[in-house]
């Protein structure tokens, strides 16, 4: 009877054991069940809620987590809710989970040669940009952001439109702006290109342009017209003054340190997703900007139709200054263009 009771009690041993051996298993970091982790991305932008490019964020949003089976989300925050473009492009570097719209000129703090697709008429179009941003040299630029700034670029082809003066006075020629104390953003590429365009380079955050023009802190801004519109700068401000002197390029960067976790098929997602939603919102800004202009115009705006030539010439005056005339020459020596 002894005998019976104690292999009775060895064989319930062996199913205990048996069964916190099974219970390990399914709790190993190699089991089957075990759930894939998930990322959150917090995509920052000055541009308040109204903005078509908003709104492209928020279907890259949609396309992302569908894409990803919700690994990654992606929450947008317009209007400058998480801090200043340089305060998130900080933020970025760090390994903070953060994205932000940001464009050449800042970014030309960093790697400096990829400022010149800010600078004054380069390009006179979106599909003309989208060829730089696609040449060799400028894929060089992006990897040095990367290597040796912890800065990764997910698509260069976001695209706000022209941007053209607002003042409250009349300017057809860079002789016009002599003595305006016009708004720009904080980037050397961006104040000397005004600058040789005739203006006082004034930098502040965009939202604060309304009430620095009302207050006469500053004579005007120069912006694009979703920009523009989205800040019922008309409010404030009298003349678009039709210079077209930048193209707006935008990029979408987060931190490497970041990007690095993301498992390698959900970075392909993350980029490939993030140029396509770009390519077809280009497309939606270049149909709304007719419209956000005929609506500023019923709203008590004068079109001033500015000598674009002058302008131009002025422009080179940047280029020579921030030393870009032969790396324009390089750019559209590999595009094949004069």
């Amino acid at each position: 009877m002894k005998k019976m009771v104690i292999y009775g009690v060895a064989v319930l041993l062996a199913f205990s054991m048996a069964g916190c051996n099974k219970n390990k298993s399914v709790g190993s970091g190699t089991s089957t069940a075990t759930e894939p982790k998930t990322f959150i991305l917090k995509m920052s932008t000055q541009l308040n809620e109204t903005s078509p490019i908003v709104q492209g964020f928020k279907e890259w949003a949609k396309n992302v987590e569908a894409k990803t089976n919700g690994g990654i989300t992606i929450e947008v925050y317009p209007s400058a809710q998480l801090g200043s473009d340089e305060d998130v492009i900080e933020q970025a570097i760090q390994g903070v989970n953060v994205a932000v719209l940001t464009d050449g000129g800042r970014m030309g703090n960093y790697v400096k040669e990829i400022g010149i697709i800010g600078m004054p008429y380069i390009a006179d179009n979106y599909d003309e940009l989208v060829q730089i941003t696609q040449t060799a040299i400028f894929k060089e630029w992006e990897t040095k952001l990367a290597a040796e700034n912890g800065i990764r670029v997910l698509a260069f082809n976001w695209y706000d439109g022209p941007r053209h003066f607002l003042t409250n006075t009349p300017v057809t020629t860079p002789a016009d702006l002599k003595g305006l104390r016009i708004r720009t953003p904080g980037a050397p590429v961006w104040a000397k290109s005004v600058e040789a365009m005739g203006a006082t380079p004034i930098a502040m955050g965009w939202n604060d342009s309304y009430n620095a023009i009302q207050s006469k802190s500053i004579d005007g801004a120069e912006a694009q017209h979703t920009a523009t519109f989205g800040a019922r700068l008309y409010e404030v401000v009298k003349y678009i003054d039709k210079t077209s002197h930048f193209q707006l390029a935008n990029g979408i960067i987060v931190g490497e340190k970041w990007f690095s976790k993301l498992p390698a098929e959900y970075q392909s997602i993350l980029v490939d997703t993030c140029q396509a939603a770009a390519s077809e919102n280009a497309r939606l800004v270049e149909q709304v900007a007719d419209d956000y202009e005929n609506q500023m115009v019923e709203k008590g705006m004068v079109v001033i139709a500015a000598d674009r030539e002058a302008f131009k010439a002025a422009a080179e005056a940047a280029y020579t200054a921030l030393g870009f005339s032969s790396l324009r020459d390089q750019l559209y020596a590999e595009l094949g263009k004069k």
